[in-house]
């Protein structure tokens, strides 16, 4: 199902779950994301995540009688490389496709689809999973896409709250990847952080180059001679890993603040010197309140040993079931328009995809590290005793933002 050479337990794992889905399977779904290189780690665990969602519906008797297969594709973290697997995926049957490291490459994505539109072959859906960058949902919003993450402004409003929640917070140096998601988070920071706390100083502005730097030393030395009490990072996968271990090297006692502290490589990074300082941002976690979905991370943590932490990418697929059995069909067309305007309940409560953008409406949850019995920390990462709670929820209502699609054209 997909070809490249093995990377060990992790990837053998994958493969056998991706074996296991039966080859009569009829409903295709698309995986585009990096399987090698860089952030070939986050690319193999999160796909992860959606082979476990497709067994599980599959167990249950599919959707509309038929069974989902998800097809794997390497995207490279290529905007060219992910725009030519989508060109294999369609020309497998696939019809839907989840995707989410790199907001280029969205973009890349969309604007395939909306030219095999124009060419008047059948449509496609772009399932966005994780690319942050609001234009998406703004002004280049499209019927063909659907974002089930919080787009980076609602990040950057939801962040910037919460540091200027804390008084004794006076400076705070910005690190992001120089990538269009990067530049909309430094832009939002800057233009929200004045308006909540007029008093809190930017004393560092760095942008990174994507997945080619290895050793972060500089840029911790840059934030010491800053006198930064705070930082702030958009960083993901490797880049956000090797910041926090220069940081934690360089003996630097900051806050970080960041949207995925709680991932592949950072709490085994951290251990237990990221308790009460390091702070992350997601839809879910394993400590969540009400959590529904323990009985799934269990298993997932079962079966691929690792943890399960997107419940985003499970939401994303469960919709796409659910939406195909109110629309009795599985074309994109169809099924599009039963997702605009869903109210879905998942593991840990509703959500709201937002008919006028494609924008997913959801809680989200400020959340920072303590020690397995501390905080109500049940569950915790990678092995190292620590575990996330919840030091702030935002409420979906409170990280609501404007529409700014206005010219959605609808087929």
């Amino acid at each position: 199902m997909f070809k490249r050479a093995g990377r060990g337990a992790l990837v053998a794992a994958t493969l056998a779950l991706a074996a296991a889905i039966p080859a009569a399977a009829q409903i295709k779904v698309a995986y585009i994301d990096p399987l090698s290189g860089p952030f070939a780690n986050v690319g193999e665990q999160q796909l992860q995540h959606f082979l476990l969602a497709a067994e599980q519906i599959n167990a249950k008797g599919g959707v509309l009688g038929q069974k989902i297969e998800v097809l794997p594709f390497d995207g490279k973290s290529s905007a060219n490389e992910s725009a030519s697997a989508l060109r294999a995926a369609y020309d497998k049957g696939a019809r839907y496709v989840f995707q989410g490291n790199g907001s280029n490459v969205t973009a890349a994505l969309v604007d395939a689809v909306q030219k095999m539109v124009a060419r008047g072959e059948e449509p496609m859906l772009v399932m966005n999973y994780s690319a942050f960058d609001p234009d998406m949902t703004g002004p280049k919003c499209t019927f063909w896409h659907f974002r089930f993450i919080q787009n980076i402004d609602m990040s950057m409003n939801a962040i910037t709250s919460a540091i200027a929640a804390r008084p004794e917070i006076k400076k705070v140096h910005q690190v992001h990847q120089d990538y269009v998601a990067g530049y909309q988070a430094q832009k939002a920071f800057k233009e929200m952080l004045p308006k909540k706390r007029a008093d809190l100083q930017l004393v560092g502005d760095d942008l990174v180059p994507l997945g080619k730097v290895k050793d972060f030393a500089p840029y911790a030395a840059k934030i010491k001679a800053s006198g930064a009490d705070t930082v702030l990072t958009s960083n993901w996968g490797n880049d956000l890993t090797l910041l926090i271990k220069a940081i934690k090297e360089a003996g630097l006692k900051v806050n970080i603040y960041t949207l995925y502290a709680n991932t592949i490589g950072v709490p085994t990074v951290l251990q237990d010197s990221g308790i009460g300082t390091v702070f992350s941002l997601s839809e879910w976690h394993a400590n969540v309140e009400n959590n529904g979905a323990e009985a799934f991370a269990n298993e997932y943590k079962k079966k691929f040993k690792n943890d399960f932490l997107l419940l985003r990418a499970k939401n994303a697929l469960d919709m796409l079931a659910e939406a195909m059995k109110q629309a009795n069909s599985t074309k994109a067309i169809d099924v599009g328009r039963k997702l605009e305007n869903m109210r879905y309940k998942t593991d840990i409560g509703e959500v709201w995809m937002r008919p006028d953008d494609h924008q997913l409406q959801q809680d989200l949850f400020v959340q920072t590290f303590a020690k397995v019995g501390d905080k109500g920390v049940k569950y915790d990462l990678e092995n190292t005793g620590v575990g996330v709670y919840t030091a702030r929820k935002i409420t979906a209502q409170e990280a609501m933002l404007p529409n700014t699609c206005t010219d959605m054209k609808r087929p």
